[in-house]
């Protein structure tokens, strides 16, 4: 097995680091100034901006229509403060460290970021969540290749990027032929280096989520492996100074997310056509025509924000067991509370702001 679990002393910086983060997120983002919104007396501040991180490329996503006030939102005026959208963040890890560090104010969070900001404490709020398309993960093996099942995995190589979503289905997916990751040769790759790696016959499967996985399959003439899927969550989180001091502005914002995504949803085509003008797919027709077949089939990460929800018990009991899973393998050293966290009634007043900002159509 080739599966670099950590040691004991797994800290802070090594989780970023195998999240593939490094250095950015421990010593450039982590290191900007904090800029909370108490006054020296510990009152809140009047909210003079909010600050929407948007992550990776932004190429198919509600944050880019609200960035570009596309489809008729104009979330400024909808929350009555302006709208900044601080970019360059590859991941959602990075981002925690940016509410933590108290430059960001509200963002889009995977479970394992989620999970990271508990055992970081950094000072977050789950505004709200929804499970992932249940399809978004796929495993890639040559065409003609005579792996065909999760069974026939046993002994082959296969590249995955260590404590991330395809991490979990993997580990979900070899368990549905009573296999561990202690059964095949894992080799941990971000999805750049997978993808070559794949390309030159150094692996015999790599595994993946949309858009990259599609497009992979599509420009290698791949084959997907059946029956993988998405088990974990993703949530819109905020800093706990934004939500607690002004919780209505925050589930505002939430329902524009919530409402912009159903807009791409019910208008494929002319968000792809918005999203191809604003330059977010270059000179790639195969890129825009990949992108328009996940929003049309709804296998992209926000494809669920169109019916998320304040945090409910399917997404901590979800949470839980990836945090679980995640610690019996090594990559976090310590178990995770999960549902302590998500469940702690402290957020009980935002979780009600939410839950009646959502409740309109």
């Amino acid at each position: 097995m080739n599966f670099r679990s950590p040691l004991p002393g797994f800290g802070r910086r090594r989780f970023l680091e195998a999240a593939g983060l490094g250095a950015l997120a421990v010593t450039g983002i982590g290191a900007l100034a904090a800029c909370g919104t108490k006054d020296s007396s510990g009152a809140a501040k009047a909210l003079t901006e909010v600050r929407y991180a948007l992550i990776g490329d932004g190429k198919a996503e509600p944050g880019t229509v609200l960035s570009h006030n596309l489809g008729g939102f104009d979330l400024a005026s909808d929350l009555g403060v302006p709208v900044t959208y601080p970019s360059g963040f590859p991941a959602s890890l990075p981002v925690m460290e940016a509410i933590k560090a108290g430059s960001v104010d509200f963002s889009f969070a995977t479970a394992t970021a989620v999970i990271y900001a508990i055992g970081g404490n950094v000072p977050v709020v789950p505004i709200v969540s929804y499970p992932l398309p249940s399809n978004e993960v796929d495993i890639l093996v040559p065409k003609g290749s005579d792996i065909k099942s999760a069974a026939d995995l046993r002994g082959r190589r296969i590249a995955d990027h260590q404590g991330t979503t395809g991490t979990y289905s993997l580990v979900k997916y070899l368990d549905s032929a009573g296999l561990t990751i202690n059964d095949v040769d894992y080799v941990n790759l971000t999805a750049a280096d997978a993808e070559a790696a794949f390309a030159q016959g150094k692996v015999d499967a790599w595994i993946n989520w949309q858009p990259t996985i599609e497009l992979a399959r599509r420009k290698h003439n791949a084959a997907t492996l059946p029956g993988v899927k998405t088990y974990d969550y993703a949530f819109f989180v905020a800093s706990e100074d934004f939500a607690f001091d002004h919780p209505e502005v925050a589930a505002t914002l939430a329902r524009n997310v919530r409402d912009a995504q159903r807009w791409v949803e019910a208008n494929p085509e002319t968000a792809v056509d918005e999203f191809t003008a604003l330059g977010g797919f270059g000179d790639s027709t195969l890129e825009r025509d990949v992108y328009l077949d996940l929003v049309k089939a709804r296998r992209l990460s926000y494809s669920g924000a169109g019916q998320f929800t304040a945090v409910d018990e399917g997404a901590i009991a979800g949470t839980q067991d990836l945090a679980d899973n995640f610690h019996r393998l090594g990559v976090y050293p310590e178990p995770v509370d999960v549902q302590t966290w998500l469940s702690d009634s402290r957020f009980d007043s935002v979780r009600a702001a939410v839950a009646a900002e959502l409740a309109q159509a």
